[in-house]
This record gives structure tokens, C-alpha cells and sequence, in this order.
């Protein structure tokens, strides 16, 4: 038994191959079932993350002082990627990329150790350094704001930090939930500044002194009364008056009670940030789910604990701000009726054209059987129904019929030679399954080395590629095992009738006749298509991936440096308002921080307009608000601005001259809309600088003199802080002064700072203080300096126009000695994805030609194959240019699918020719005989491929963006393609063999020795 006459072993032996069918769609509908329905394939993005904070500090010290030890300690462990870094004031985050394959688990222990080891060289009022690995599977898939009539907005917060939270985290396969806005409890110690002058004590020492005090601690152990008793010491205060009776001491060895210094009051944190709801302040949350978990399973859960919080807490109301896992769903929905709208619509074409009911559901019959299947595989491999998965199926939804149309066509052509049904399924089978095989077998060629692509744009196209080539094997195992066994079984002989005759077929043998009398006419009209195809992917706007349509808009605001939560707010609403104004818009949802906010709209599902179209259009008016730099964030781009381009170097002043001036020169460009160096304003900043002579004589050190400073107006790190002990909770003792004192020069003037005698002075005295400013964030990436600059698209322009004049700028193509473009973060991801997937391309095809090898056992009818390959594209960026789309990843993915298709279309050709020459048909007859009997089935297979991407190219539902345009080159370059492989590769072909003939013996004369055909050895004399 063989792949060419497997076909007879099953229609003799059919059992075997029903009962495997039976299990594998068996095993297809289970696994179906318990796959998790995601957006996106969960990625493995090995990543640690180091965070330091030191509340108060600026970023150039951060930089110094943290940042660089951070980079230095790590550089040398094994594994290691990438290093970027972002210091911002009091914070420095540093990201580590590690490469792929590296032991995650092994590399965070590895850093930590790193941190632990120079602990001692980081300065003394930092937080305890965090570290962690990226384990989440992304951004929230939903958010609620929460609505209470009878919690203050301290009780709120508890409530869903503690019970909801809780409730939400026991979910199977939820992993975080984040609040946003609201606030967190505290005992605020308020101090009086005049009071802490007068008596010469400052804001640290009384918190050192309520740590020491008002705690509750161990005691030991005594034996009473023959039993062992514990001992505890409990010093800590039951309420706020309570603790206000405290006694701190003051020098001279007297005391003072705390509540005659400061206010006592059981309040909460100063706020920072806070949340609105079209317009309304709320207190939101929410959460994510864990790897390998389903959005939608996730999600369902998490509503089905909501709802039963809101009855056991009837005056509370959960209110739903946003949700992906709606997009995810539909996606879902679209790709699966996509796939069962086309396989009908195959079906219906193989009617058209057989017009017999029973080869047509003998057709249909091998769609279920090749998708159903595919699932159990998927799952072995570990896949979800994700956006890659679906795309493949949604792609492949026409091949899954292709090898059984070849099959029945070619066994209703044998019925209609006068055999049986029994007899032509045997002998069409044997007759065509070298072919089938290798038809297939050239779309795994293609396909597997996209499955293999390495990196991180690799884990993403293993999910596309692996499904794809299991559909395939799938529907080829169906088509040889399956299709003639029914065929034998099921279809009815009518005895002697015309198969594929006609007045179209009649045109096409003349056409075919002219060809193969001109034969370098189709060489010639070869070169044009490929000029043609050249042509068309220059005039053709590129950009990586489309736009995605989706249901939230994001818009970011950044403020000047040293702006107020309370101006933040101002011009937040600014933004709502305009939002609101669009009738596109449904609710607005925003975050606001100090000196940022984040503002999202809610879009209706029945808008005239996308999202890109309508970001482009209010665009103007967002740039228009005064003292803010305000943008739409791009999801595509990482949630950034559209276009991000990122200069390194490690002078950071000629660093950030050579970045003003690439943004005075892409000012100039007219596909840019607004570009600026993202934080590049100044923080203003008050400069205390000590005199240190005198502060020696008064024995004030700096350290001292700035760990009284930063209590006094911050409070104390939260790890020195004293904490206050309630039955379900610590709260921190914030001690620091009053905010209104902090208006005030004068404050800070007469602040005082402790003196080595056990005194005090006011810092005046030993510090002269001024007005200055620094830097408000710092970017870093591997150890050295680096500024971002982000611009916006005009409309109707795409990445790929705006960067082919960014790389013509002048300064881009003289960039100064020590500055230098650096590729990072999506810009890396994107250029290794594209090179990844060209090598992919390339590998495919050499794959292909290797497969043709093996098939012909000839090696010049290959490359007929091959150069049939370049006309794969042409049809495909045509429709493109009519339908206005431009060239994408996802028209890429389309090529491809169009470069295994083309391949089958002339395996079918040649191999047809191949084997009538085998038998002794004169070349010319074989190669009219082969066009004669294969363009019926050529047409037939292009059609039903194009109709079963029709609802994919239509994208009638679920976002369009990827679907749509990989749709409509697919049925493009099908229609044009398949004429053009009908019409040139049979001259084409018919040179080849021409050339083969005359070049053969003069090839096996010079490289060989003649093998078989070689002369005998003539007798030679015994010596």
C-alpha cells in the first residue's frame, strides 16, 4: 500500500477508516467544547520587572543613585535580552527581556540575588526593591465602577479591596484585580509647624517615637500557677484620641502630649488620582485573567459573583465601564459563521458544476470531517480559539473542500467514461493521488515554517501556522481515505456522457493550442506579471498591521510638570466634553493622576464611523486644548502615540538637541500630525543646597537634614511608618504637616532640623534654598540614555508612507557621532516579526520546490512550478488597489495562502502531462490532454475557494480589520492566478521540456557516468 492506491485499500477495507473518522470527530467535538475562547494566543513574554521607590526623590538622583547600580547588577546575568528603564519622581522601574528559552523562574531568583547583593549601595530611605515576572495575560478584560448610596468613599474602597476583590479572585483563572480611584484609610498625624519650631522637635522624630511606642509586641513566656502563660506587651492605641494622649518627648528631658503638636484625626491617604463616569466621580476596578484561561469563562464568572454581591449588598450597584471580552465573542462568532457560510458556499459550487446531489454531498460530507478534527488537534498542541486560530480556519475554510473536489471530479469523469461507480473510484483515485498528495503537501510547505518562525511574533504564528497545516492534513487524510470510499459506495454510473465540454472548454483549447505554438509568448507574458506585480507593490501604502475598529477609544493627557490633580481634572473634562459631542459616543470613562490622566469613550455598535476615523477627526480639537499635550492612544502601537521613533546616546544634552531637531524637521512632513519628544518638559523643583561648613559645627548632616524634610511633607516610607492595629487590619500613622502649610515658603524656611547636640535649627539656618528644575521622567534602555519621539497619522495615511520620509530627513541620515536610532519595544517586536516572516516566505518556498522534486523525479518541470509562483500576487494587490486597502501582516498571511494554491493548480497541470508521457503520449497531446482534463477541476477548486472566503472578505460582522483585507487578496489572486497558470505555465512547461530534451545528454555525458545506460567494461586480456 502506497499514497497512491491508499485509496483502493480503503474502498476494499472501509471500516477502518470510518472507525478512525468516527473517533477523531469525536475527539474534535469534545475538544471543541473545553477549548478557552481568547482574543489573543497567551504569549510567554519573558520579562522581570525591578521596582524601587523612594518617595520624594527626583529622577536624576533616582538615576544615580538606583537606576544604574539596578542596570550594572543585572547586565551579567545569563539570558538577558533587553534592559529599559523608566525613572519618574520617587519610582525607578527597570525591565528585563530575557531571550526566549530562557528558565523564567531561575532568571527572577537570579536578579533578586543581584538586588540583595547591592542592597547595602542603595540609598537608606527607599523601599524594600520589588521584584516580579510578567505573569499576567495582559490589560483588564473588563472594568466596573461601583455605586454605593450608604459607604463614604473610604468604606467603598475597603469594600472592594477586601470583599470584592475576594469574592472576584476565587474565579477560576482570574489573576488580579486593580482598583482605580477612591482612597485607602489612615491615622493622619497633622502637625503644627509653628508648634514643631517652637519646641524644636521635628516631623521625624515623632514618628520615631510613635513607632516605638504604639505597637503591640511579644513579651515571652511564664510558668503560673504549674501552667505556661504567654506575654504580650500591648502598647498600641484603641482609637485616634487615644493615641493623641501620647507622650513625645522634647529635649531638656521634658515631654508633650501628641495632640497639643498635631491633629489626630482617623481619615485617609492625601488622593492622588481618582476616577469619573461621564463626569461623575466613582471608584472603578478591574481585572484579568490568568494564562491559559478563557476570556469569556473568566469573565462569566467574575458577572456571576457581581451579581451576587449587588443581593447580599442591596445598596450597592456594579456598573459595567468596559469590555473586551464583547469584541472577543463577537470575533468569534464572525470567524465560525465565516467558516460554515463558506464551506455552504464551496458546496453549492461543486453542484453547479457536477449537478449531481450525491457527489455534492460527498463534497459536503468532507468539510466537517477536515474542520471538526483540526480542533482535537489544536487542543494537543495546546492552542485556544483565538484571534490566529480563527483567522486560519477562516482562511482555510474553502481548502478543506479542495482535495475532495479534485478527487469526485476526477471519479465522475472516470463514471462517465462508462465504468462503475466501484471501478472509476479506484482507478481516479490511483490515478490522481500522487497529485492530491502533492497539491497538499506544497500548502505544509508553506505554511510550516510560519509555524516555526522563532521569537515572540513566532509564539503568535505558531497558533496561525500549526493550524493551518493540521486543517490540510486533515482534509488530504479525508480525501484519500474517505472521498472514494463514499464515491464507491454511494454515487450511481449513468453509463457514457461528456464531462467538462462546452463552449468555454472549446476556447480554451484554442487558446491553450496558440500557446503551445507560441511558447515564448508565455514566458514574455510572465514578465509582465511580474513587473506588473512589482508595479503594485510599489504604488500600494504599507503598514504593519491594519486598524482594528474598536468599541473603546483611549485618549491620554499629559500636563506640564508640577501641575495640580485639581488642573488635571480641569482639562480632563475638557476632553470629556469633546468626546461627548460625537454621536458615536456612548459613555466617557476617565482616570485622572496627578499631572496625567487617561480619558476612554465608549463607542456605540452601530456607528457610521470607525474608531481611526473618528480619533482623526476630533484629533484637531484635542490638539487644541491649552497647557496639555493631549493624544489618542494607539493599540496598535503598545497603547503609545501612533508612531513612536526612539534616539539613544549617552549625553543626554546632545541627546536631547539632535531629538528638537528631528521634530522641527518632521513638523515639516505633512502625512505627521503634531510631533513631540514624549517627556521632554521640565520639573520645576525647590533646590535646598547645605552650607556645609556651618551645618559641620552644628553637627547637621544631610542625610538628616533630608530625612526631616521629606517626613515632614510626605510622611515617612511606609515601611518606617508606625502602624495602628484594628480587628481586621493594620492602617499606617501617616505623620507629616499640614497641607496648607505646605503653601508656604516660610514653612519650608523655618523647618527644623536636628543638630548632633540633640537640638534643633531651622533649615534656613544651615541650607541656602532655591528655585530650579530637573528633568520629569528619564528614559534609559540598555545602560544608556533614550528620548521617544511620538507623532499622529494624518488621515488616510499609513505607517508605511510616514516612515519612508522619516528615514529621508536630514538628521535621520546624518545622525551625529554618539546618538544613534535605537530599535525597542513594539518598533523591535514589529522588524523582527517582518524579517521572521520573510525568512518564513522564503523557506516555504525552497520547501515547495522540494516537494516538487520528490513528486517528478524530473529537474527543470519544478522550476515551471516555481516561476508559476510569481504569479500568485498580482490579482491579489489589485484588489487591494480597488478596494482601497493597503498592504498589512494580514495581506502578507493572504499571499501566502495564494503562493500553496497556485502550486496546486500547476501540480495538477504537470503531473497530468507527466504521467500521459510516461505511457508514450507525445509531449504536445500530453500537455492538451492535461489542460483538457484538469481545468475543470482547477476552476472548480478556485471557485469554491473563492466562495468560501466571500463571507471573510465581506467581514459582515466582528471587526474587518484582518479579516477583510486578507479575504479580498485571497479571491483576487485566486481568479487572476488560475488564469494565468491555465493559459502560461502549459507553454511555459512545454519550453522546459524542450530545453530538458536538448540539454539531458550532453548534462549526463559531462556530470555522470551514464548509470544504467553506461557502456560494459569490454573483456580485458588475463596478464
Amino acid at each position: 500500500m502506497s499514497f497512491r492506491n491508499i485509496s483502493a485499500w480503503s474502498i476494499r477495507n472501509p471500516v477502518p477508516a470510518l472507525v478512525l473518522f468516527m473517533f477523531l470527530t469525536l475527539a474534535g467535538l469534545v475538544s471543541f467544547m473545553r477549548m478557552d475562547v481568547q482574543n489573543n494566543p497567551d504569549i510567554e513574554f519573558p520579562i522581570v520587572w525591578i521596582s524601587i521607590s523612594q518617595p520624594g526623590a527626583a529622577p536624576t538622583e533616582m538615576e544615580t543613585q538606583i537606576t544604574q547600580r539596578v542596570e550594572a547588577a543585572v547586565r551579567s546575568i545569563t539570558g538577558i535580552d533587553e534592559i529599559t528603564s523608566t525613572v519618574r519622581e520617587g519610582n525607578s522601574e527597570t525591565i528585563v527581556q530575557l531571550t526566549l528559552g530562557t528558565p523564567i523562574d531561575r532568571a527572577v531568583n537570579d536578579i533578586r540575588d543581584a538586588i540583595t547583593q547591592i542592597r547595602g549601595d542603595l540609598p537608606e530611605g527607599i523601599l524594600e526593591p520589588q521584584v516580579g515576572r510578567a505573569d499576567t495575560a495582559g490589560d483588564d478584560i473588563a472594568s466596573f465602577a461601583v455605586v454605593s448610596t450608604d459607604m463614604t468613599l473610604e468604606q467603598l474602597s475597603w469594600f472592594v479591596d477586601n470583599t470584592v476583590a475576594k469574592e472576584l479572585l476565587s474565579v477560576p483563572g482570574l489573576a488580579a484585580v486593580n482598583r482605580t480611584g477612591g482612597v485607602a484609610r489612615e491615622i493622619r498625624v497633622i502637625l503644627d509647624p509653628t508648634k514643631l519650631q517652637s519646641l524644636g522637635i521635628t516631623a521625624s522624630q515623632v514618628n520615631q517615637q510613635l513607632r516605638q511606642v504604639n505597637l503591640n509586641a511579644a513579651g515571652g513566656r511564664l510558668e503560673i500557677a504549674g501552667a505556661e502563660q504567654s506575654l504580650r506587651i500591648l502598647g498600641n492605641a484603641a482609637t485616634a484620641h487615644a493615641l493623641g494622649q501620647t507622650q513625645i518627648s522634647i529635649s531638656g528631658g521634658r515631654t508633650v502630649q501628641l495632640a497639643d503638636i498635631a491633629q489626630v484625626r482617623d481619615l485617609y491617604a492625601e488622593q492622588r488620582d481618582y476616577a469619573t463616569h461621564n463626569g461623575r466621580q466613582v471608584l472603578s476596578f478591574g481585572f484579568q485573567r490568568a494564562k491559559n484561561e478563557s476570556d469569556v469563562s473568566v469573565f462569566d464568572g467574575a458577572m456571576e459573583k457581581l451579581r451576587m454581591l449587588e443581593e447580599q449588598n442591596p445598596n450597592v450597584r456594579f456598573v459595567q465601564l468596559f469590555n473586551s471580552v464583547k469584541y472577543t465573542e463577537a470575533q468569534y462568532e464572525a470567524a465560525i459563521e465565516a467558516l460554515i457560510e463558506g464551506a455552504v458556499l464551496a458546496v453549492l459550487v461543486v453542484f453547479l458544476f457536477l449537478r449531481d446531489w450525491r457527489a455534492t454531498i460527498i463534497s459536503a460530507i468532507a468539510i466537517p470531517l477536515s474542520a471538526i478534527p483540526t480542533f482535537w488537534f489544536m487542543e494537543l498542541l495546546g492552542f485556544s480559539l483565538n484571534g490566529m486560530t480563527l483567522l486560519a480556519l477562516s482562511l482555510v475554510a474553502g481548502v478543506l473542500v479542495d482535495d475532495a473536489i479534485v478527487e469526485i471530479e476526477n471519479i465522475v469523469r472516470h463514471m462517465r467514461m462508462g465504468k462503475s461507480a466501484y471501478q472509476a473510484s479506484i482507478d481516479a483515485a490511483d490515478e490522481i493521488g500522487l497529485a492530491v498528495v502533492g497539491t497538499t503537501f506544497s500548502i505544509v510547505a508553506v505554511f510550516l515554517p510560519v509555524g516555526l518562525m522563532p521569537g515572540v511574533a513566532g509564539q503568535f504564528f505558531k497558533n496561525f501556522g500549526f493550524t493551518v497545516v493540521a486543517a490540510v492534513l486533515i482534509s488530504l487524510a479525508v480525501a484519500r481515505l474517505i472521498t472514494p470510499m463514499f464515491a464507491a459506495y454511494f454515487l450511481k454510473a449513468k453509463g457514457h456522457a461528456s464531462h467538462g465540454e462546452g463552449w468555454l472548454m472549446d476556447r480554451y483549447m484554442s487558446l491553450l493550442g496558440f500557446t503551445l505554438r507560441h511558447r515564448w509568448v508565455t514566458v514574455v507574458g510572465g514578465i509582465v506579471s511580474l513587473v506588473l506585480t512589482a508595479l503594485m507593490f510599489a504604488i500600494l501604502p504599507q503598514t504593519f498591521q491594519p486598524d482594528i475598529d474598536n468599541d473603546v477609544t483611549s485618549v491620554s493627557v499629559e500636563m506640564v510638570p508640577g501641575t495640580t490633580l485639581a488642573q488635571t481634572g480641569d482639562v480632563a473634562q475638557q476632553v470629556e466634553a469633546v468626546l461627548r459631542q460625537q454621536p458615536e459616543v456612548t459613555g466617557v470613562f476617565s482616570r485622572v493622576r496627578v499631572g496625567s490622566a487617561t480619558v476612554s469613550a465608549m463607542l456605540s455598535e452601530d456607528r457610521e464611523r470607525t474608531s481611526q476615523e473618528l480619533e482623526r477627526a476630533v484629533a484637531p480639537a484635542l490638539n487644541g486644548i491649552a497647557d496639555a499635550r493631549v493624544f489618542f492612544r494607539n493599540f496598535n502601537a503598545g497603547g503609545g502615540r501612533a508612531l513612536t521613533l526612539t534616539l539613544g546616546g549617552d549625553d543626554p544634552v546632545q541627546l536631547d538637541r539632535v531629538a528638537q531637531q528631528l521634530v522641527r524637521e518632521m513638523a515639516t512632513i505633512p502625512e505627521l500630525v503634531a510631533p513631540r519628544v514624549s517627556g521632554d518638559l521640565p520639573r520645576p523643583e525647590i533646590v535646598v543646597t547645605p552650607r556645609l561648613d556651618l551645618a559641620a559645627e552644628l553637627g547637621v548632616t544631610t542625610s538628616a537634614l533630608s530625612s526631616a524634610i521629606r517626613v515632614a511633607t510626605l510622611g515617612d516610607i511606609d515601611q518606617n511608618s508606625a502602624r495602628f492595629s484594628l480587628s481586621d487590619r493594620q492602617i499606617p500613622i501617616r505623620v507629616a504637616i499640614e497641607e496648607n502649610a505646605r503653601l508656604r515658603m516660610s514653612t519650608l524656611e523655618n523647618m527644623p532640623v536636628p543638630t548632633a547636640s540633640g537640638g534643633s535649627v531651622p533649615l534656613k539656618l544651615v541650607a541656602d534654598i532655591g528655585f530650579g528644575a530637573g528633568p520629569s521622567v528619564i528614559n534609559r534602555t540598555n545602560q544608556t540614555r533614550r528620548v521617544n519621539i511620538g507623532a499622529d497619522f494624518a488621515p488616510g495615511v499609513v505607517s508605511g508612507q510616514a516612515w519612508t520620509k522619516i528615514r529621508q530627513l536630514p538628521t535621520m541620515q546624518n545622525l551625529p557621532e554618539g546618538v544613534r536610532e535605537i530599535m525597542t519595544g513594539d518598533v523591535r517586536w514589529q522588524t523582527e516579526m517582518i524579517r521572521d516572516f520573510m525568512i518564513a516566505v522564503v523557506s516555504g518556498v525552497f520547501l515547495v520546490f522540494a516537494v516538487l522534486m520528490l513528486l517528478y523525479h524530473r529537474f527543470l518541470p519544478p522550476f515551471v512550478n516555481m516561476g508559476s509562483l510569481l504569479l500568485a500576487p498580482l490579482g491579489g494587490l489589485l484588489a487591494l488597489w480597488i478596494f482601497g486597502h493597503a498592504i498589512s501582516i494580514a495581506v502578507y498571511i493572504g499571499l501566502l495562502m495564494l503562493i500553496g494554491i497556485v502550486a496546486k493548480n500547476s501540480i495538477l497541470l504537470i503531473d497530468f502531462a507527466l504521467e500521459e508521457m510516461d505511457k508514450g503520449v507525445p509531449k504536445r497531446e500530453a500537455i492538451m490532454d492535461a489542460g483538457h482534463k484538469r481545468a475543470q477541476p482547477i476552476i472548480m477548486t478556485t471557485v469554491a475557494m473563492s466562495a468560501g472566503m466571500v463571507p471573510t472578505a465581506l467581514a459582515l460582522s466582528g471587526d474587518a480589520a484582518w479579516r477583510q483585507p486578507m479575504g479580498i487578496v485571497v479571491i483576487g489572486g485566486l481568479m487572476l492566478s488560475t488564469l494565468l497558470t491555465l493559459v502560461l505555465v502549459p507553454g511555459t512547461f512545454s519550453l522546459a521540456l524542450g530545453i530538458e530534451e536538448r540539454l539531458g545528454p550532453r548534462l549526463r555525458r559531462w556530470f555522470t557516468t551514464g548509470g544504467e545506460d553506461a557502456a560494459s567494461p569490454s573483456p580485458q586480456p588475463a596478464e
